[in-house]
């Protein structure tokens, strides 16, 4: 049975004021309108729905029994078009996004306190996965969208580029190599180098350049987090070599741009092919150009 919001909500009206005539003023319409609308509802229904004097406008049995219904499903149809109306002005809902460990550990922090100031009432789930596993997670719609490298091989997913990501070397000011604001690869490649362990795409990426360099460093220390390398690398033990969105900031190391060759990555936005974000989430990626490292 087929019964529309607008039979319901002009029945209400009848109940509520006890008048068709009040109903009609009440709903802006006419009153033969009226008088159909609430004999097409009686006719689907197949019961009486008021009792009709010359005086009064009652409910009948069940009349009162509809009545008590329909209140109830357009309350629960109303606070759904509330919860929906707030959804698209992003002032309720839920966000779960995932971040590569690089760009959650600098930039990622500030990000997160502006959006909450800015939409109180958006619940924020992160995840800080590395790469692979970001991938997964965006592929299972785990998360709304991920913030990491993007790839060549693109599938099912796709990259939104936020910014350009160039990797740098770390070195203490002392050393004879701070003089300089950049270094070569070659230059580098005979210095104790600092890297993050082998299961990172920047990891991958460094052992590909150095190979087609014919360049074979001392790549003996391998770090899975980003601190504990600026750690080592601020006691002395060698040269850091990191993505610059990477480098801590009040670090006491000299950051050097990397030459012959630039070694970069791009970093995206990470979402499935023709998935449309979320009113949160597209505020979010809209926020994402703080991001951006500064020049």
């Amino acid at each position: 049975m087929k019964i529309n919001l607008k039979l319901l909500g002009t029945f209400l009206a009848v109940a509520d004021n006890g008048s068709f005539r009040k109903a009609a003023e009440q709903q802006h319409l006419s009153l033969p309108a009226v008088s159909m609308q609430v004999k097409q509802l009686e006719e689907r229904l197949g019961v009486a729905l008021f009792q009709r004097t010359t005086r009064r406008v009652e409910l009948t049995r069940e009349g009162e029994q509809l009545v008590i219904a329909a209140r109830k499903a357009m309350a629960e149809i109303d606070g759904a078009l509330v919860q929906l109306q707030q959804t698209a002005q992003v002032q309720q809902g839920q966000l779960a996004f995932a971040c590569v460990p690089s760009v959650a550990s600098s930039r990622l922090p500030a990000l997160l306190v502006d959006f909450a100031r800015q939409y109180p009432g958006i619940a924020v789930r992160v995840r800080e996965l590395a790469l692979p596993d970001l991938l997964e997670a965006v592929r299972r719609r785990e998360v709304d969208f991920g913030i990491g490298p993007q790839q060549e091989r693109k599938g099912e997913l796709e990259f939104a580029p936020i910014f350009v990501d160039e990797y740098v070397a770390l070195v203490p000011p002392r050393s004879p190599a701070a003089a300089k604001p950049t270094i070569t690869l070659r230059e580098l490649a005979k210095l104790p180098l600092l890297a993050l362990s082998g299961g990172s795409q920047f990891h991958h990426q460094l052992a590909d350049v150095l190979k087609a360099q014919g360049l074979s460093p001392d790549l003996n220390y391998e770090f899975t987090h980003v601190s504990t390398l600026v750690a080592m690398a601020e006691a002395g033990l060698g040269v850091g070599v990191l993505p610059g969105v990477a480098v801590p900031p009040g670090t006491p190391l000299k950051t050097l741009r990397i030459t012959r060759p630039v070694m970069n990555r791009t970093i995206a936005v990470i979402t499935i092919r023709g998935h449309k974000l979320s009113p949160a989430a597209a505020r979010f990626v809209a926020l994402c150009d703080a991001l951006i490292p500064p020049r």
